[in-house]
């Protein structure tokens, strides 16, 4: 438990993470903190193996779109799924190929600009402040989105390139579904790809630059009740009031969808389907 020191005008205590609560606060930061860590650091390591992000007819979300394959590369998509064909000549040879490294900063960049997240990871990674009533740790004014941490108004770009991502991700959800040579049929794969799909949805339904966007734009909607564009941002709305739990579902779901889909290419798990 932090030191409680005495409170200076306004009723906060000074000093490191003091506070006057009694409750565990702590405990929420440090259960953001393990969880971010985690989630990252696997899909850090996914997104550098360059391999098994495929078993027919499922496609890791981590690595969709695929721009270029490696088919040297154990499970690897095939040249028909790369948008664009085998891997080229002028790679770096000092990258590993994973096509993972060509598509992840859109999606990275929208989380990590994310309203809710950089609560999240400011509270968590630098207690800026850790928690209400709680001292910043650093003891410091906070100014992360007045000079260090600028780049976060990029958010409603980033935003854009999610909604793109979406599309493709349907795509793949809907793929999954068929595989080559023996029709439509279904899978556990194809089901997991598919609450990927909608989580993902609902967390990008609920993120507040979407919201604006498809309200039209309005900082106000007071008299814009029954319009279209209220209804609009009342269905974003929706989606807004539980943008928390979607973000985490979504990204605990995007890296057990992955590890699925390893396991599956790997032959470590059988996917039970229609097709066999």
């Amino acid at each position: 438990m932090a030191t409680t020191h005495l409170p200076v005008l306004g009723g906060h205590p000074q000093g490191a993470a003091s506070t006057c609560r009694q409750d565990a606060w702590y405990a929420g930061p440090l259960a953001t903190l393990l969880f971010l860590c985690t989630a990252l650091a696997y899909m850090t390591w996914a997104a550098l193996q360059g391999n098994h992000y495929y078993a027919d007819p499922y496609l890791s979300p981590l690595y969709s779109p695929v721009i270029f394959t490696d088919l040297s590369a154990a499970g690897a998509a095939p040249s028909w799924h790369a948008w664009v064909g085998n891997w080229p000549a002028w790679w770096p040879a000092a990258l590993p190929l994973s096509p993972a490294l060509l598509i992840l900063p859109f999606p990275a960049s929208f989380r990590f600009t994310c309203y809710y997240y950089r609560k999240a990871y400011y509270r968590s990674f630098s207690g800026s402040p850790p928690s209400c009533w709680v001292s910043p740790v650093s003891g410091r004014n906070y100014k992360g989105e007045t000079s260090l941490l600028l780049f976060q108004n990029l958010h409603r770009y980033a935003m854009y390139f999610a909604v793109i991502f979406l599309a493709i991700l349907f795509y793949d959800a809907a793929v999954s579904f068929y595989r080559r040579g023996e029709g439509f049929g279904i899978g556990v794969g194809s089901i997991v790809l598919t609450i990927n799909f909608l989580f993902l949805s609902s967390y990008t339904f609920g993120c507040h630059s979407f919201r604006h966007m498809i309200g039209g734009g309005a900082d106000v909607m007071a008299g814009k009740s029954g319009t279209f564009r209220h209804l609009r941002w009342k269905f974003s709305t929706w989606f807004n009031r539980r943008h928390m739990a979607a973000a985490w579902i979504s990204l605990a779901w995007v890296s057990l969808t992955d590890v699925y889909v390893r396991l599956v290419s790997m032959g470590a798990i059988n996917d039970l389907n229609s097709w066999n």
